[in-house]
């Protein structure tokens, strides 16, 4: 049976205000304020990262919130094992990374991080989104994720009214077959090297093509390259592209 949680009189305030605000958030700026202010006061944290996913579990929307300078590369890093985190089909989950060095533990520790704390709505007929919080100031407990658990349907409406991020005009060229491919693996959270491995290159050409993807679209990292494709529709239609002609290769 999970531990009864009786919440504080400062923490009902602080849930109360969080829950309040939250209704006001209608803009990407005003976002921001509250998951770094209200929702920070009673779930003190390093970085955010909000998923938001389609039908098909298509991502559709990535945000990576903090107050502090990241190391250069961490942001995309964080990205990309939050990417896998929310794929990885559990709901709710907290890890204190030095009670569990290896694996997913051991990357949290060489992102820089102690712990991460997250929850998601599961699929629903709006699609669905995952946060996670990254370096709580202590040890996640199962009152911390209660009161992420508490956020969770407000956290969600409130990355559900943000505008779409646009990117005006068309991309200096067409993708090609490859690219649309390696893009087609990278929304369903693949790294560097299973792209490789499932593509029969190495995992330096595959970050050669990317490097070619983003200057192609104008943007700087997997996230960007995700949501300016999903903007220009590049990938309606080619859902299933990778996994077709891995399946392919694997069969000649």
């Amino acid at each position: 049976m999970d531990p009864v949680v009786i919440l504080r009189p400062q923490e009902q305030e602080y849930l109360l205000c969080a829950i309040e605000s939250g209704l006001r958030v209608a803009s990407p700026h005003q976002f921001f304020l509250w998951t770094q202010g209200q929702v920070q006061a009673l779930l003190p944290h390093q970085v955010l990262v909000c998923l938001q996913f389609g039908h098909g579990g298509a991502l559709t929307r990535l945000e990576c919130l903090h107050g502090t300078v990241l190391a250069p590369g961490a942001q995309q890093a964080l990205a990309d094992l939050a990417l896998r985190i929310a794929r990885g089909g559990r709901l709710a989950m907290a890890i204190d990374a030095h009670e569990a060095p290896d694996g997913l533990g051991g990357e949290i520790l060489r992102l820089g991080f102690d712990n991460v704390l997250a929850h998601g709505t599961g699929p629903t007929s709006m699609g669905g989104s995952v946060f996670l919080l990254f370096g709580l100031a202590v040890r996640p407990t199962a009152r911390h994720a209660y009161f992420l658990e508490l956020l969770l349907p407000h956290l969600h409406l409130a990355l559900g009214r943000l505008p779409a991020a646009r990117t005006a005009g068309a991309p200096a060229r067409a993708l090609s077959a490859r690219e649309t491919e390696i893009v087609g693996w990278l929304r369903a959270g693949k790294s560097n090297d299973e792209m490789g491995r499932l593509l029969g290159i190495s995992a330096l050409t595959v970050k050669n093509h990317l490097q070619r993807i983003y200057r192609t679209l104008g943007v700087n990292n997997r996230a960007h390259a995700l949501a300016r494709c999903m903007d220009l529709r590049l990938l309606e239609g080619d859902q299933d592209c990778g996994a077709s002609a891995a399946a392919r290769r694997m069969a000649s």
